[in-house]
């Protein structure tokens, strides 16, 4: 019994669609693997890697980013300082990204409870450009803390 897996098995155990893992083949995330017959058959470690992608792309690195921080891994030494470095520069990106996430959540929780007889009248309610262009437009994160 052969220990190597198929594209749709690396597929099925990491939750990650082929075409994605083709992609990321392309991309130089995964190294090509072994072929037999025509088809790819990959080490059971891909599985690792595939997983490691999957964290690096959920903590919002870029396929660039994630490409550099992979080159630079192995299992015989600690995190890069490059992975450092990229992280620090993340982190006011994420800062970001939570301000406005958190004003989202605000305009829409607002929306939910609205009673407002015009689509204007609420859209000024949460600061948003009125429609007739009355209102100024604010960023996410400038919506007035009363809601």
């Amino acid at each position: 019994m052969s220990t190597e897996l198929t594209i749709g098995e690396v597929a099925r155990e990491t939750g990650v669609p082929a075409s994605t893992l083709r992609y990321w083949e392309s991309a130089g995330l995964l190294a090509p693997p072994a072929r037999a017959g025509g088809k790819r058959r990959y080490d059971p470690e891909t599985l690792g890697r595939v997983s490691l992608i999957v964290l690096i792309k959920r903590v919002g690195f870029t396929l660039a980013e994630a490409r550099v921080l992979l080159a630079g891994l192995s299992e015989e030494t600690p995190p890069p300082e490059i992975w450092r470095e990229l992280a620090q520069r993340k982190l006011p990106e994420i800062t970001q990204t939570l301000t406005e996430t958190r004003a989202m959540r605000k305009i829409l929780e607002t929306g939910l409870h609205c009673d407002c007889l015009t689509l204007d009248d609420c859209l000024g309610r949460v600061g948003a450009r009125s429609l007739h262009g009355s209102t100024p437009a604010r960023r996410l994160d400038e919506v007035s803390p009363q809601f």
